[in-house]
Protein backbone atom coordinates (compact mmCIF):
# COMPACT_ATOMS: atom_id res chain seq x y z
CA UNK A 1 0.00 0.00 0.00
CA UNK A 2 1.28 3.47 -0.87
CA UNK A 3 1.69 5.82 2.06
CA UNK A 4 0.34 9.35 1.82
CA UNK A 5 3.86 10.83 1.66
CA UNK A 6 4.81 8.99 -1.50
CA UNK A 7 1.33 9.59 -2.92
CA UNK A 8 1.84 13.33 -2.41
CA UNK A 9 5.30 13.15 -3.99
CA UNK A 10 3.78 11.36 -7.01
CA UNK A 11 1.14 14.09 -7.33
CA UNK A 12 3.72 16.88 -7.20
CA UNK A 13 5.92 14.98 -9.64
CA UNK A 14 3.03 14.77 -12.10
CA UNK A 15 2.30 18.48 -11.67
CA UNK A 16 5.92 19.39 -12.41
CA UNK A 17 6.25 16.91 -15.28
CA UNK A 18 3.01 18.01 -16.93
CA UNK A 19 3.64 21.77 -16.75
CA UNK A 20 6.08 21.92 -19.66
CA UNK A 21 3.72 19.99 -21.95
CA UNK A 22 0.59 21.96 -21.02
CA UNK A 23 2.31 25.33 -21.45
CA UNK A 24 4.05 24.29 -24.66
CA UNK A 25 0.82 22.83 -26.07
CA UNK A 26 -1.11 26.05 -25.38
CA UNK A 27 1.70 28.10 -26.87
CA UNK A 28 1.70 25.98 -30.04
CA UNK A 29 -2.10 26.20 -30.23
CA UNK A 30 -2.02 29.99 -30.32
CA UNK A 31 0.86 30.00 -32.84
CA UNK A 32 -0.52 27.16 -34.93
CA UNK A 33 0.28 28.60 -38.38
CA UNK A 34 3.80 29.59 -37.33
CA UNK A 35 4.43 26.11 -35.94
CA UNK A 36 3.11 24.47 -39.11
CA UNK A 37 5.33 26.77 -41.20
CA UNK A 38 8.38 25.93 -39.08
CA UNK A 39 7.66 22.19 -39.45
CA UNK A 40 7.29 22.63 -43.19
CA UNK A 41 10.64 24.44 -43.25
CA UNK A 42 12.21 21.46 -41.44
CA UNK A 43 10.92 19.19 -44.21
CA UNK A 44 8.03 17.59 -42.32
CA UNK A 45 5.44 16.09 -44.66
CA UNK A 46 1.89 17.14 -43.83
CA UNK A 47 3.22 19.92 -41.61
CA UNK A 48 -0.25 21.17 -40.64
CA UNK A 49 -1.25 17.69 -39.49
CA UNK A 50 2.09 17.28 -37.70
CA UNK A 51 1.50 20.56 -35.85
CA UNK A 52 -1.98 19.42 -34.80
CA UNK A 53 -0.61 16.08 -33.57
CA UNK A 54 2.15 17.85 -31.62
CA UNK A 55 -0.41 20.13 -29.97
CA UNK A 56 -2.69 17.20 -29.13
CA UNK A 57 0.12 15.15 -27.62
CA UNK A 58 1.53 18.03 -25.61
CA UNK A 59 -1.72 19.56 -24.42
CA UNK A 60 -3.87 16.47 -23.94
CA UNK A 61 -0.91 14.38 -22.80
CA UNK A 62 0.11 17.04 -20.30
CA UNK A 63 -3.43 17.31 -18.93
CA UNK A 64 -3.73 13.50 -18.71
CA UNK A 65 -0.42 13.28 -16.83
CA UNK A 66 -1.55 16.07 -14.51
CA UNK A 67 -4.83 14.30 -13.74
CA UNK A 68 -3.27 10.84 -13.67
CA UNK A 69 -5.64 9.65 -16.39
CA UNK A 70 -4.33 6.57 -18.21
CA UNK A 71 -0.98 7.79 -16.94
CA UNK A 72 1.10 4.76 -17.94
CA UNK A 73 -0.12 4.78 -21.54
CA UNK A 74 0.10 8.57 -21.77
CA UNK A 75 3.65 8.56 -20.43
CA UNK A 76 4.66 6.08 -23.16
CA UNK A 77 3.00 8.17 -25.87
CA UNK A 78 4.69 11.38 -24.75
CA UNK A 79 8.01 9.53 -24.31
CA UNK A 80 7.85 8.21 -27.89
CA UNK A 81 6.85 11.68 -29.16
CA UNK A 82 9.94 13.19 -27.51
CA UNK A 83 12.37 10.90 -29.33
CA UNK A 84 12.01 12.40 -32.83
CA UNK A 85 11.26 15.84 -31.37
CA UNK A 86 14.52 15.87 -29.41
CA UNK A 87 16.61 14.49 -32.27
CA UNK A 88 15.10 16.88 -34.83
CA UNK A 89 14.96 20.14 -32.91
CA UNK A 90 17.89 19.85 -30.49
CA UNK A 91 20.55 18.28 -32.72
CA UNK A 92 23.32 20.23 -31.01
CA UNK A 93 26.02 18.11 -32.66
CA UNK A 94 25.39 19.98 -35.93
CA UNK A 95 25.81 23.43 -34.33
CA UNK A 96 28.57 25.70 -33.09
CA UNK A 97 29.04 28.18 -30.28
CA UNK A 98 26.14 29.35 -28.16
CA UNK A 99 23.54 27.58 -30.32
CA UNK A 100 25.34 24.30 -29.66
CA UNK A 101 25.44 24.91 -25.90
CA UNK A 102 21.80 26.03 -25.77
CA UNK A 103 20.55 23.06 -27.76
CA UNK A 104 22.69 20.62 -25.79
CA UNK A 105 20.99 21.86 -22.62
CA UNK A 106 17.55 21.40 -24.24
CA UNK A 107 18.58 17.94 -25.47
CA UNK A 108 19.65 16.91 -21.97
CA UNK A 109 16.51 18.49 -20.46
CA UNK A 110 14.41 16.36 -22.79
CA UNK A 111 16.37 13.26 -21.76
CA UNK A 112 15.64 14.07 -18.11
CA UNK A 113 11.94 14.54 -18.90
CA UNK A 114 11.98 11.23 -20.77
CA UNK A 115 13.42 9.61 -17.63
CA UNK A 116 10.55 11.01 -15.59
CA UNK A 117 8.07 9.72 -18.16
CA UNK A 118 9.60 6.24 -17.96
CA UNK A 119 9.24 6.31 -14.16
CA UNK A 120 5.59 7.32 -14.57
CA UNK A 121 5.05 4.59 -17.17
CA UNK A 122 6.59 2.04 -14.82
CA UNK A 123 5.12 3.10 -11.48
CA UNK A 124 1.79 4.67 -12.43
CA UNK A 125 0.21 7.90 -11.29
CA UNK A 126 -0.14 7.19 -7.59
CA UNK A 127 -3.00 7.40 -5.15
CA UNK A 128 -4.09 10.97 -5.96
CA UNK A 129 -5.06 10.36 -9.59
CA UNK A 130 -7.99 9.49 -11.78
CA UNK A 131 -6.37 6.12 -12.42
CA UNK A 132 -6.43 5.32 -8.69
CA UNK A 133 -10.02 6.59 -8.40
CA UNK A 134 -11.18 4.25 -11.13
CA UNK A 135 -9.21 1.36 -9.57
CA UNK A 136 -10.92 1.92 -6.21
CA UNK A 137 -14.29 1.32 -7.83
CA UNK A 138 -13.30 -1.67 -9.94
CA UNK A 139 -13.54 -5.31 -8.95
CA UNK A 140 -9.83 -5.89 -9.66
CA UNK A 141 -8.87 -2.85 -7.58
CA UNK A 142 -10.97 -4.10 -4.66
CA UNK A 143 -9.42 -7.57 -4.95
CA UNK A 144 -5.90 -6.12 -5.01
CA UNK A 145 -6.58 -4.07 -1.88
CA UNK A 146 -8.07 -7.09 -0.12
CA UNK A 147 -4.79 -8.98 -0.59
CA UNK A 148 -2.56 -6.12 0.62
CA UNK A 149 -1.02 -6.35 4.05
CA UNK A 150 -2.27 -3.75 6.55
Amino acid sequence: MTNSGSATVSLFGRILLSAIFILSGFSKLFMFHSIAGMLSGKGFPLATLAAAVAIAIELLGGLAILAGFHAKLTAWIVFLYLIPTTLTFHNFWTMQGMMRMDNQIHFLKNLAIMGGLLLLASNGAGRYSLDASSDRGSISGQAARATEAP
